[in-house]
């Protein structure tokens, strides 16, 4: 069985209004990933990913790239191990659209 990782990451430059949030959704459910992405009103866009180790190395190497589009200026992630209550019961890869995250209880519903 892979390890499963979890990873956070914020991204500023022109990355809103881009399709970043389209780009990183479609990467990570490619990936077989699952979590959430969404624009924050800083003008950054944050993400939060767990799956596959490989994967979400991946992830991480393609959002900081960015698609065609955006300009990343700013890069910021946090790496760790799935913690008990993982995301990976379950499905998909969701974008919040700004309105809630996964911190807030609302990545699910």
């Amino acid at each position: 069985m892979p390890d499963i990782q979890r990873v956070y990451v914020r991204v500023g430059g022109l990355v809103q209004g881009v399709g970043f949030r389209y780009f990183a959704q479609r990467t990570a459910r490619r990936l077989g990933l699952v979590g959430f992405v969404r624009n924050l009103p800083s003008g950054e866009v944050e993400l939060e990913a767990e799956g596959p180790e490989e994967a979400v190395s991946e992830l991480v190497d393609r959002v900081k790239a960015g698609p065609s589009g955006a300009r990343v200026r700013a890069f910021f992630w946090v790496p760790g191990r799935s913690p008990g209550g993982n995301m990976t019961s379950r499905s998909g890869f969701f974008d919040r659209k700004g309105n809630c995250g996964y911190r807030s209880g609302c990545l699910y519903s």
